[in-house]
């Protein structure tokens, strides 16, 4: 298939539709525009980058020989600032349009910012992109009094990156135990009081203001309110064992040297609402991943399904902008779309990997693999007898095993699924 293809975004969702869109055949103009250096991988910001035993080059979605091999024109340190999809063209930053058949919008999202009185402070980090990760690992160091608001994934493995530079690490959110819809009460709380083995002092609360002093930046904290209980992967529930939180006094203020504020983030759909396009909290598409109009698609972070006039949360996981950008190639090339399989995201954090699928607050039924807190362990969400969810501590072949019989509706024995003797290959077959 001829013509021409630009992709405005390097980030896996990018990445992964210029590799799929040569991969399929397509034998006509790919351009990628990436504002940054070269395309790179997000997750590791909050691990080996920002610990710094990674470089931004080990990093990389691909080396830069890929790009050559496939016949890819990267435009890196490049914006897309105007999108004309009428006249298939896409204006550059630091130069002329350039035009395409097809555009694919792949633009990201910005770390959100709170309006915190005092959020604006050089002391308050965020961390989306390898710029804000440099910037942070420079604040950080032996003794330094670190705030990280936020204990959802990336707060999370924030502070364990922290501890193990020698930070005096206080996480702070106002639900907890964080991810108890998604891996189940029990798993929740065993993984957020890794945090306070480790030397983490967590609190239940909210920030209500950030003000610099001499002695560094001082948070004043809000008790926690009645917060409904969440399912998804970023949202935890609000159920918390009182060991989990340090106390009910949320006058008294405190000092640090440095705030992480890990509280989501926000798509990037000013390119889109300035073409026009139909935006809700997302740029919304279609299950092909085509926008309000036909020649311009959207995938990652900002893209939205409107399917049958029902608007779909957006997904922020890399596994979920891996599969838009392979739809999108697929819409690209006129060919089947893929079919997506049961949600998947993984964490690292102290040294413990974490894989999960599906969502446990569906379970009717959940079976223990092991001891809970003696890894490896595993724990399996069931639903008339067939596995919707799962999540596994430093066992990613048990989570291998439960995607596929997640996605094959099979019939599982639970004694069979909770005895670690079991190889699990053998329940696939039914």
């Amino acid at each position: 298939m001829t013509g021409s293809v630009v992709v405005v975004g390097g980030g896996i969702a990018g990445v992964s539709t210029v590799a799929a869109l040569r991969s399929g055949g397509f034998t006509g103009e790919i351009t990628l525009v990436d504002a940054g250096e070269f395309p790179y991988d997000r997750p590791p910001l909050s691990k080996d980058f920002l610990a710094g035993s990674k470089s931004l080059a080990e990093i990389a979605l691909q080396p830069p020989q890929w790009f050559d091999d496939n016949k890819i024109r990267l435009l890196t340190r490049t914006t897309a600032i105007a999108l004309r999809a009428g006249a298939g063209e896409v204006e550059l930053s630091g130069g002329g349009p350039v035009r395409a058949d097809r555009v694919v919008l792949a633009t990201g999202g910005r770390a959100a910012r709170p309006p915190i009185p005092g959020g604006d402070s050089d002391r308050v980090h965020v961390l989306r992109t390898a710029e804000d990760a440099q910037r942070l690992r420079a604040a950080l160091g032996p003794g330094i009094r670190l705030l990280v608001v936020g204990a959802g994934l990336i707060g999370a493995e924030t502070a364990s990156t922290a501890v193990d530079l020698g930070c005096e690490v206080t996480l702070v959110d106002p639900v907890s135990p964080p991810l108890a819809g998604v891996v189940g009460t029990e798993i929740a709380a065993w993984l957020h009081e890794m945090h306070t083995a480790r030397g983490i002092s967590l609190r239940r609360a909210g920030v209500a203001e950030l003000r610099e002093t001499a002695a560094g930046i001082e948070a004043t904290f809000t008790a926690p309110g009645p917060v409904a209980p969440r399912t998804s992967f970023t949202e935890p529930d609000s159920a918390v064992p009182q060991r989990l939180f340090t106390g009910a006094d949320s006058a008294v203020p405190q000092t640090f040297d440095a705030v992480v504020l890990g509280v989501g983030m926000v798509p990037d759909t000013a390119l889109a609402a300035a073409a026009g396009l139909d935006i809700d909290r997302g740029i919304l598409v279609d299950r092909r991943q085509v926008t309000s109009h036909p020649a311009v698609l959207a995938v990652g972070d900002p893209a939205r399904v409107r399917d049958g006039g029902v608007l779909l949360p957006r997904t922020e996981h890399w596994e979920a902008a891996q599969r838009d950008g392979q739809r999108a190639a697929a819409t690209i090339l006129g060919a089947p779309v893929p079919v997506d399989g049961i949600p998947w995201f993984w964490t690292d954090r102290h040294h413990r990997h974490v894989e999960a699928i599906g969502s446990m607050s569906g379970a009717d039924r959940v079976v223990h693999r092991g001891v809970p807190g003696e890894s490896p362990f595993a724990a399996f969400g069931l639903r008339d007898g067939r596995v919707i969810a799962a999540v596994a501590v430093d066992d990613s072949k048990a989570v291998r095993a439960a995607r596929r019989l997640a996605d094959g509706g099979i019939p599982v024995d639970p004694d069979r699924l909770a005895d670690p003797g079991t190889d699990l290959r053998k329940l696939l077959r039914g």
